[in-house]
């Protein structure tokens, strides 16, 4: 449709084209000014075209009475948190599994603790699939180590258990940790079934199955999600990348 002017004063549809161009601009003055006040300019405010979610998958035991296994997020060799599946006699047995922080500064989502071995432990939460962990989360635990599971059998005093992961499938570790002094949030899946207390066989069978950060600071991350164009997944086949570092996932990046 075309509008026809006057040279006059012009239309009425002209004048309204004026009208709401005027309060475009003036709204977008406004919109401006509210930024330069934040320190931020527009374009800061639209998410950056880069924002990638980098998901590695695994197939990682974590063995009772193994030694720690550690958890490199974001492939630059540092290992961001660790694993611990341990047993214990004395007077009975305890089966004990939990995730710490190896750097300062990083963190366990988690809510609730309980009493172990004489001092109150947090609890690392198990959570479902489709939760965001990001900087809105109250519930990092400020301590370094999260207790997942324990288990513990008193011979004829019965026995007792605690944590949120035992008998547990594909749930997520939600996890803050810091990439050169800035923030970023990540997930561990695992499942955490109990082996029967036997005279050979005492423990909890763990298997950490794939984990996922996001490589934009602060920014939130979805558990579980592993497909769309902002997934960059690490297939076996590229995990020769692994040891160049965050280069070797740059290299990937571009080949794909």
């Amino acid at each position: 449709m075309t509008l026809r002017g006057s040279t006059g004063g012009g239309t009425r549809a002209g004048r309204l084209a004026i009208r709401l161009n005027a309060m475009l601009e003036k709204s977008l003055s406004g919109y401006a000014g509210a930024a330069a006040a934040a320190g931020v300019s527009l374009l800061a405010l639209s998410p950056p075209a880069d924002a990638k979610i980098v998901y590695t998958p695994a197939s990682t035991p974590i063995p009772v009475n193994g030694g720690l296994v550690p958890l490199d997020l974001n492939h630059d060799g540092i290992a961001d948190f660790s694993f611990s599946n341990q047993t214990s006699n004395g007077g009975g047995s305890a089966w004990s599994m939990d995730a710490s922080a190896k750097v300062q500064g990083n963190k366990v989502w988690g809510r609730g603790s309980n009493i172990f071995r004489g001092r109150p432990v947090a609890f690392a939460s198990a959570l479902r699939a489709r939760f965001e962990v990001g900087p809105n989360g109250q519930y990092f635990q400020n301590g370094n180590r999260g207790l997942m599971a324990h288990f513990a059998f008193e011979g004829n005093f019965g026995s007792s258990t605690y944590g949120q992961w035992l008998y547990t499938r594909d749930r997520y570790l939600g996890l803050k940790f810091l990439i050169s002094g800035q923030v970023h949030y990540g997930w561990a899946r695992l499942s955490v079934t109990a082996i029967q207390p036997t005279l050979r066989e005492r423990g909890f069978y763990a298997i950490l199955t794939g984990y996922a950060y996001e490589t934009v600071p602060n920014k939130p991350i979805i558990t579980g999600k592993t497909k769309g164009p902002d997934v960059i997944t690490l297939e076996p086949a590229s995990l020769g990348h692994l040891a160049q570092g965050a280069s070797g996932i740059s290299v990937w990046r571009e080949k794909k």
